[in-house]
């Protein structure tokens, strides 16, 4: 062994991370106390793993003599000096046997510490990164080339520079652009201010210092200067600049620790290693060719060797430390630069920040389109009618009232082009005019709008995570809406249903039951070590029962059983015991970190039921056995793959005897029990497994038996010649671990819960019932998805599973077209049971798919992705494990791209960012997975359980007010275009008009604006209980009943009746009258702003006082302005309200108006809510009359399948 030096070390706060001191060592750099050998070198067995493997245990790379062998007095050493032996027999069975040799063509050839050499003639990327939208450069045009996608923006353009011909000049040059400049220059401002934060990160992230090599010592130096070849050193809790390969660390054996939270969203330590040729070389003697693959996305694999003193060596994933990782536990690490800047694995993983805009205001583009033509009809009528007009009195024009081409004032004649001329000058002046038929101020309002609705949003204490104190946070403000119409949720596992934090909750030990479900109580163990109490730093709920069976009856079979039970769980793992100070100086926490929760949570139970691990090195263990302190010498550990599903260490006891305890997968474990013996115990075990995996707890099974010394020799050797082959080396290795793990005797099994946070299955299950499909996409491997699959709801007993996990695209081909079938029989069979037996969907079978990451490597962007698409739409739930960070935004876009359905994504972590950009509304969790996740989402918050709020509530409340909204916009502007239309019909199709500009200006200002505004932040069509409590309401969001084009034109059509009421009834009142044209515009003014109020009035759900003062003040307001503007002798109009005012027919006419115009709106209104009522109407319903049927009726009969509503808006 290399060192006795323990790895149960102090946290590091106060040490000096620079320092490189180490016992025994002697120079900067520790040396290697032994020459390495060739055997040794063969057994650098990291480079061997393949992207797919789920973990990197813990495994040091011992040194060792050709000529050690195998000696049972070493066993029971318990002094420090270490017993010679062979390294830990760390196997590589889950990973690819060997390595490829990589040709020139596809290889990067970095020059380790010569910088100028590997960028030469090819100079790669620097390490700066940039992960903004705009430079200073492309911001204006890039940010208005996205704002004009909005057509309406393009439209305003367009008259804005017709308004600038002398010929048609309605409005003066400047007062025309600046509505559209001070849009278009708002919306800028924001655009910049979030780019700039942007801009500010990646300047931090950028000027970062990190220590590097240079003229052969160690400087600080800016992570944006960092080149490829080029060596640096990190410190403990310092993070990775840039992908490097390993080089050494401040352990002797050349393990570190880090933690990929960035990468795959996974809190735990996993381990890398250094080569043992690498590791005896300071730094600054170093030299050498490391031939890598090029840049690539595969977070999981890493292909390469290096040429180091005249040797060739492989290297594979465990020996590169990716970007965006963390040292920890480890005093430092050198490493050679591989990948800087974009070429980085986690930078090739992160897509660019998108542009993401509404559902809403992407359909409003149609609707736009359909007012645009609606414009051009009505300009196009006046145009024809004007030419026919002068064609007919072109001999009159001189004197008649409307036109006149003699100035009688000054004797200067008016312009006069021509009859053809002049008919163009009136389109476009017809243009102009009717222009407000798309209503640039809606933009506006909805903007305004949004930002009322995140207020409230961010108030909602029921979004507020109370153990972090974290409020619900809204990062983007243009999308408000699309909460309300979600059909498909993509969510990470880890830190995001779960709380990444696993329980030991039961066992079965020699055949016996321990759940302790009623008896449990907290364990205060502990252990004094030098005066000072050490207990675990989380307690465990044990049974009593089972204390009494380990602590009493020694000798007996059941007692050692249990022993050995426990045992396994504290040696059978990767786990390192670390010591944490507490504000107590006499007392200590041990904290025990590593690649995997389950393993924690095991190691914790073993320590609260007397077997606690206290140190770990690199060859041997030691753990307090029920109050005394063994020494357990680690002979060898098969770490888990996916192939054998179970792990196994070999254990040199004090005893002298030499055990192998082997945990796992029960359908892996069963397989290799001995059967011929305690049969009785092993069908008890299966019973408590059975019910263990009901409850959805993960279950392992744990084995052992003893190996004599022929059976150690005969292990030995063989794991020596597999592991020193050059090719197939994967293979032999898992053969060597099949042979050694047979015969085992039981032990026992054990029940882990891994906690799920606080109300996801019940959120789970009320986003189904909401219409909405939940897809899970995690980096775990299948069977931890599948288990917390179960747990919270997502996965049933009554689902059938369709599972693809194939190595080839041939393989991969052949799964999807066996799911095809299976889906199309099931579907079938759901059918013929709903014509013959209920003729309901009761009898529909469930399907879930379940595909691994290395399954979607051969699917995605490939013809194949048909094929995915038709399997995972039919299913009801799909659960992808072991995906990248990229491929999780592949299965969104698979979605996305191809249904015209919203899609959501909710993560935590950095591996999560992709898939949060792609979908068209990502939230971020804020837990403990760093803030990747919140920095790139649109909404944040800390808990999943609040999505239902935030979609079934919030997300409702949005799209109702903002359809709507949009809506009565439109609805607002027709009208009043419509009102001029018919008066231009009356004046020789002149273009004049009897309103003034100024209230023109002021329509849709002051005198409408307002009520709009304040109703769609604050109007509620249901109570937050009655959505939470039918979450099919959910539905008439997704089936968009509240913006349509059908009901968009049935709007349109009630604009033209109101239109002509608001024209007609006055026209035909005052048509022999001797009033003027002033006159009768202001009533025209008034009756407009009258009737779009109340029917707005109509359509309000809940009013406050609010409501009223916007509604009832918006037309008193209306009144002044007309009277002041009226009062202006040097404005045209004057007195004109006076004189109507004071007589009784003005204020009959204005009841009249809104009488007239209202009647068909609402006679619609109480057909449909009374014949054809939806399901919103229902529920409206029921809140108010509900208590009266309570007793009796339990839900609401939904018409979930129903249209969308026929009705005016």
């Amino acid at each position: 062994m290399a060192s006795g030096r323990p790895l149960l070390i102090p946290s590091p706060q106060g040490a000096n991370p620079a320092a490189r001191t180490e016992t025994n060592s002697a120079g900067p750099i520790p040396p290697a106390v032994a020459k390495s050998s060739s055997r040794r070198s063969s057994r650098s067995r990291n480079a061997d793993r393949t992207p797919s493997s789920s973990e990197f245990s813990f495994a040091a790379e011992l040194k060792a003599s050709s000529k050690a062998t195998f000696s049972v007095e070493n066993f029971g050493r318990s002094d420090s000096k270490p017993a010679r032996r062979y390294p830990s027999k760390r196997s590589d069975s889950g990973r690819l046997g060997s390595q490829r040799e990589i040709s020139d063509d596809e290889a990067r050839f970095v020059y380790i510490n010569d910088a100028d050499r590997t960028n030469n003639p090819v100079r790669f990327p620097n390490n700066s990164i940039r992960t903004t939208k705009y430079s200073i450069l492309t911001f204006l045009p890039r940010n208005l080339f996205e704002q004009f996608h909005r057509l309406a923006y393009v439209y305003f353009l367009v008259l804005a520079g017709l308004n600038q011909v002398p010929q048609l000049d309605v409005y003066s040059p400047v007062a025309s652009v600046l509505p559209l400049a001070f849009v278009l220059g708002v919306t800028a401002v924001k655009d910049a201010y979030e780019d700039w934060r942007r801009h500010r990160s990646d300047r931090n992230e950028n000027n970062r210092m990190v220590s590097a090599l240079v003229d052969a010592k160690f400087r600080p130096k800016r992570w944006k200067d960092i080149r490829v070849g080029e060596i640096i050193r990190i410190a403990a809790n310092e993070s990775i600049p840039c992908d490097m390969v390993l080089l050494s660390t401040s352990d002797p054996t050349g393990v570190a620790y880090v933690q990929t939270i960035n990468l795959d969203g996974e809190s735990n330590l996993k381990t890398r290693y250094a080569k043992q040729e690498t590791l005896s070389t300071p730094p600054e003697s170093m030299s050498g060719l490391i031939r890598c693959e090029k840049p690539n996305r595969n977070i999981y694999g890493f292909h390469a060797n290096i040429d180091v003193d005249g040797k060739r060596v492989s290297l594979g994933p465990s020996n590169i430390i990716l970007r965006g990782c963390e040292l920890k536990n480890t005093n430092w690490a050198v490493g050679a630069a591989v990948y800087t800047g974009k070429d980085t694995k986690v930078m090739l993983n992160s897509s660019g920040a998108p542009s993401k805009r509404s559902r809403l205001e992407t359909h409003m583009n149609r609707e736009t389109i359909f007012l645009a033509i609606s414009l051009t009809a009505l300009c196009s009528v006046v145009t024809i009618l004007a030419g026919l007009w002068l064609h007919r009195h072109r001999d009159e024009l001189n004197y008649l009232p409307y036109y006149r081409k003699k100035n009688f004032s000054d004797g200067d004649n008016y312009d006069y082009y021509g009859i053809g001329w002049q008919t163009v000058f009136t389109f476009m002046m017809a243009v102009i005019q009717f222009q407000v038929m798309i209503p640039i101020a809606l933009y506006i309002s909805m903007e305004l709008v949004r930002l009322g609705q995140a207020f409230f949003m961010i108030q909602d204490k029921g979004m507020r995570d109370e153990k972090t104190k974290s409020k619900f946070q809204c990062r983007a403000l243009n999308i408000n809406e699309d909460l309300g119409q979600i059909k498909y949720v993509f969510s990470d596992k880890t830190g995001t249903l779960t709380e990444n934090k696993m329980e030991f909750r039961c066992a079965s030990v020699h055949g016996m039951d321990f759940s302790g479900g009623q008896d449990d109580e907290e364990n205060g163990l502990f252990i004094s070590v030098n005066g000072q109490i050490w207990r675990p730093k989380m307690s465990v709920k044990t049974d009593p029962e089972l204390l009494n069976v380990l602590r009493g009856g020694k000798g007996t079979e059941k007692a050692n059983r249990a022993r050995d039970f426990f045992l396994a769980l504290a040696t059978c793992n990767t786990i390192v015991p670390i010591v944490i100070e507490t504000p107590d100086p006499a007392t200590k926490l041990i904290d025990y970190q590593g690649e995997s929760p389950d393993e924690q949570a095991l190691v914790y139970a073993a320590a609260a039921h007397g077997f606690m691990l206290m140190e770990r090195t690199s060859g041997h263990i030691i753990v307090n056995v029920l109050g005394e302190r063994q020494r357990f010498d680690v002979l060898g550990l098969h770490e888990f793959d996916s192939d054998r599903k179970r792990m196994s260490v070999i254990i040199g006891c004090p005893d002298k005897t030499v055990k192998l305890f082997v945990k796992g997968a029960d359908n892996s474990m069963f397989g290799v029990i001995e059967r011929s013996i305690n049969l009785d115990i092993i069908q008890a075990t299966e019973t408590h497994l059975h019910a263990y995996s009901s409850l959805g707890l993960r279950t392992l099974v744990i084995g052992m038996r003893e190996l004599s010394r022929a059976e150690f020799d005969d292990w030995q050797s063989a794991y020596e010649k597999a592991s020193t082959t050059l090719f197939g080396r994967g293979g032999l290795l898992r053969a060597v671990a099949a042979n050694v793990e047979c015969n085992l005797h039981i032990l026992g099994a054990s029940g882990i819960e891994d906690k799920l946070q606080q109300g996801v299955p019940e959120a789970i299950e009320s986003l189904r019932q909401a219409g909405i499909k939940v897809w899970v996409l995690t980096g775990d491997k299948q069977e931890t998805a599948i288990s917390i699959g179960y747990s919270c709801k997502l996965l049933t007993s009554e689902m059938t599973q369709i599972v693809i996990n194939s190595h080839s695209k041939d393989y991969c081909r052949k799964s999807l077209e066996d799911a095809i079938a299976m889906t199309d029989r099931l579907a079938a069979m759901s059918l013929g049971a709903q014509n013959t037996i209920t003729g309901t969907e009761s009898q529909r079978v469930p399907i879930a798919l379940i595909i691994d990451g290395t399954s979607l490597v051969y699917i995605l962007e490939t013809e194949l992705e048909e094929e995915l698409f038709k399997v995972a739409t039919a299913c009801d739930v799909v659960l992808c494990c072991r995906v990248a960070p990229l491929q999780k935004a592949g299965i969104v876009a698979l979605i996305k791209n191809r249904t015209d359905d919203m899609t959501l994504a909710i993560g935590d972590g950095a591996n999560d960012v992709s898939m949060i950009q792609m979908a068209d509304v990502g939230v971020g969790i804020s837990g403990q997975e760093g803030r990747q996740a919140v920095m790139a989402s649109d909404f944040a918050m800390g808990q999943f359980r609040f999505l239902v709020t935030l979609l079934l509530v919030h997300g409702h409340w949005n799209y109702q007010r903002m359809a709507y909204m949009i809506l009565y916009n439109f609805y607002r502007n027709a009208v009043f275009v419509f009102m001029l239309f018919w008066y231009v019909l009356y004046t020789a199709f002149s273009l004049t008009t009897a309103i003034t500009e100024w209230s023109s200006v002021l329509y849709s200002v002051i005198y409408t604006a307002l009520p709009t505004i304040v109703v769609g932040i604050l109007d509620k069509d249901l109570s937050r209980k009655t959505l939470l409590k039918y979450p099919q309401l959910y539905g008439s969001g997704q089936r968009e009943e509240r913006y349509n084009l059908k009901l968009f034109i049935l709007t349109m059509m009630d604009t033209v009746w109101q239109s002509l009421a608001i024209f007609f009834i006055p026209f035909l009142a005052y048509r022999h009258s001797t009033i003027d044209g002033s006159s009768l515009g202001d009533i025209w003014t008034l009756a407009v702003v009258i009737l779009v109020n109340i029917h707005l009035a109509l359509d309000v759900f809940r009013w406050n006082w609010i409501t009223h003062a916007s509604m009832w003040g918006c037309i008193v307001a209306t009144a002044i302005c007309v009277i002041i503007i009226d009062s202006i002798p040097v404005l045209p109009g004057y007195w004109s309200i006076y004189h109507v005012m004071g007589t009784g027919l003005f204020w009959l006419l204005l009841l009249g108006i809104t009488v007239a115009g209202m009647v068909p709106r609402f006679a619609m209104k109480a057909f449909t809510e009374y014949f054809m009522p939806s399901d919103i109407q229902i529920a409206r319903e029921l809140e108010k009359f509900g208590n009266l049927n309570e007793a009796t009726a339990s839900e609401i009969p939904m018409s979930t399948f129903s249209q969308p509503q026929q009705g005016f808006i």
